[in-house]
C-alpha cells in the first residue's frame, strides 16, 4: 500500500504573505543584490512525496509521523529566511528614508517687529522656549537647527557690521562664543575647533553682511575615573558645523545661526546656503 505525505501530490503555496509582500517593494529602493535575492525567493514549495512499496506497508506509526516531520522541515526553514531576508531589506529601506529626506522648498519668515527676515525649508518646525529670538528645527536630523540672536537696543550701538572689525576678527569672536556656551563641566570632555571661512558680501538690500563659518568637534572619555590610562578610551560624541551670518540695523547687531551635523552638511549644504543668502535686516519705522 502507498502512503503518500503530500496533499494530492500537487504544490504548497507559501503560506505567509511576506513573500508578496517584498515582492511588491519597488526595485528602485533595493541594492541590485537585494532585489537578485527577491527574485530568488520561491514561490512554491516543491513536493514531499514519498511512497512506499507494499513491502513497507507494516511501518509503524512512529516511524510515519517521522517522515512527515522531516517533509515540513524545509517549508519551515524556507519560511525563517523569509523573515530574516524582509527584516533586513525593511530595516535598509527605512534607513534610506530617514537620512535622505528630499527638498521639498521654503518659507519665508519675516519678524516686523524685531527687524529681520529669512527663508527656511518648509518641513522645519518651529521650537518655542529655546533661548533664541526664534527656533526652528528639522524634524528628522535633531541635531540640524536653526536661530537668531538680536543684540540688546539699549546696550549696543552698532552703525555697520564693520565695527566688528574684518571678517576674521568676527569669525575668532564668534568661534568664542560658541565655544563658550559649549563649555562643559564634565571629566574628560575636550573639544576641538577651527575656523573654516570667512567673508562679506553686499546683498540686494545695500547692506554689508558677514558670513562665518566654523567646525566644532566634541570628545569624551567613556570611562574618565578609571585609574588605568588604557582603560580611558577617548571617542568622539559629534562633529557639527556652524553657520553664521552677522548683519547690522536699528543699532542692532543680528546673527542667524546654522547648525548642522558635517555628514549632513555634505549632502544639504545647497540649501544651508539658500537660507543663509536669505537673511536680511530692516529698518524699523519709528
Amino acid at each position: 500500500m502507498a502512503v503518500t505525505m503530500v496533499d494530492h501530490l500537487g504544490f504548497r503555496p507559501l503560506s505567509t504573505p511576506t513573500a508578496t509582500v517584498l515582492r511588491s517593494i519597488p526595485p528602485h529602493f533595493l541594492s541590485s543584490a537585494a532585489h537578485t535575492a527577491l527574485l530568488m525567493l520561491p514561490t512554491r514549495v516543491a513536493p514531499f512525496a514519498m511512497v512506499s512499496n507494499s513491502n513497507s506497508a507494516s511501518c509503524s506509526s512512529l516511524s510515519c509521523n517521522l517522515q512527515s516531520t522531516k517533509a515540513f522541515v524545509v517549508p519551515r526553514r524556507s519560511l525563517m529566511s523569509t523573515l530574516i531576508l524582509s527584516s533586513c531589506l525593511f530595516s535598509q529601506t527605512e534607513s534610506n528614508f530617514a537620512f535622505a529626506q528630499p527638498t521639498i522648498g521654503f518659507k519665508e519668515y519675516i519678524d516686523s517687529f524685531d527687524g529681520y527676515s529669512f527663508d527656511y525649508p518648509k518641513n522645519w518646525i518651529q521650537v518655542r522656549g529655546a533661548n533664541a529670538d526664534i527656533f526652528f528645527r528639522d524634524p528628522y536630523v535633531l541635531d540640524e537647527n536653526l536661530s537668531v540672536e538680536v543684540s540688546s537696543p539699549s546696550s549696543s550701538k552698532y552703525k555697520s557690521v564693520e565695527d566688528l572689525g574684518p571678517p576674521e576678527e568676527a569669525g575668532k569672536a564668534v568661534l568664542r562664543q560658541y565655544l563658550t556656551e559649549f563649555m562643559s563641566t564634565r571629566l574628560g570632555v575636550k573639544r576641538e575647533s577651527s575656523i573654516l571661512s570667512t567673508s562679506s558680501t553686499v546683498a540686494d538690500d545695500g547692506k554689508m553682511y558677514y558670513q562665518i563659518e566654523v567646525n566644532i568637534k566634541s570628545f569624551a572619555s567613556n570611562n574618565e575615573l578609571a585609574v588605568m590610562p588604557e582603560d580611558r578610551v577617548v571617542r568622539m560624541e559629534w562633529n557639527r558645523r556652524y553657520l553664521s551670518v552677522l548683519g547690522v540695523e536699528n543699532n542692532q547687531l543680528y546673527e542667524l545661526r546654522l547648525q548642522v551635523p558635517e555628514n549632513v552638511f555634505v549632502e544639504e549644504e545647497n540649501d544651508l546656503r539658500k537660507v543663509m543668502a536669505s537673511f536680511r535686516v530692516n529698518k524699523l519705522s519709528a
